[in-house]
């Protein structure tokens, strides 16, 4: 009797901690990934984030033109982005082709042919990225506020080139803006704020 006892203990003690969710509620997720949005564009914005099992889902969905993603907590540390709608089709083909299991270089071939074919849509008036990120100690999983974040903008422009543009390749003062992948597909405008 008494090991039944131990055993019912154990379990009404050990069960409910096995129900609970490694994923926030779909409020904090929204919550922590609008941080990565300017201001203003806050309230439209549509936000996908995790269900239960995982799977990138759309949380909210938006009226304005960004669109944000919450933090993934299976992976080390906080990174919360938003991105004009426009950048959409780009963005969901590198996650269709993550989850096939292909490696990033895989994944900008793949990419880099189907924009060029015309297959798969990039907008090249530019369209910005915005990305917060913060170390694991930084980030309150149960208020979803985030402490000493940093952030860093991305401004894709399809197939610009350090001649096109006037941006070196590499930032020759702190916050300086450069250009990566020029020439590409994925050519882009990198400003990464100093950390104070």
């Amino acid at each position: 009797m008494r090991s039944i006892l131990s055993i019912f203990l154990v379990a009404i003690t050990v069960l409910p901690v096995l129900g609970q969710s490694s994923f926030p509620s779909k409020e904090l997720q929204i919550k922590s990934a609008l941080l990565a949005a300017p201001e203003e564009g806050r309230l439209g914005a549509t936000v996908y984030g995790f269900d239960e099992e995982g799977e990138l889902v759309i949380l909210r969905h938006g009226t304005n033109e960004l669109i944000c993603i919450a933090d993934d907590p299976e992976k080390e540390g906080f990174n919360a982005s938003c991105y004009h709608k426009d950048l959409e089709a780009f963005m969901e083909r590198g996650r269709e082709l993550r989850k096939e299991g292909k490696n990033f270089k895989e994944i900008f071939d793949i990419r880099e042919e189907e924009v060029k074919s015309g297959k798969l849509y990039m907008p090249t008036n530019g369209a910005t990225l915005f990305v917060l990120s913060a170390n694991k100690e930084d980030y309150n999983a149960i208020t979803g506020e985030v402490k000493n974040g940093h952030f860093r903008y991305v401004v894709y422009i399809p197939f610009a080139t350090v001649e096109s543009t006037g941006l070196p390749l590499k930032p020759e003062a702190p916050g300086m803006p450069w250009i990566m992948d020029p020439g590409t597909h994925r050519a882009h405008i990198m400003i990464t704020p100093p950390m104070e």
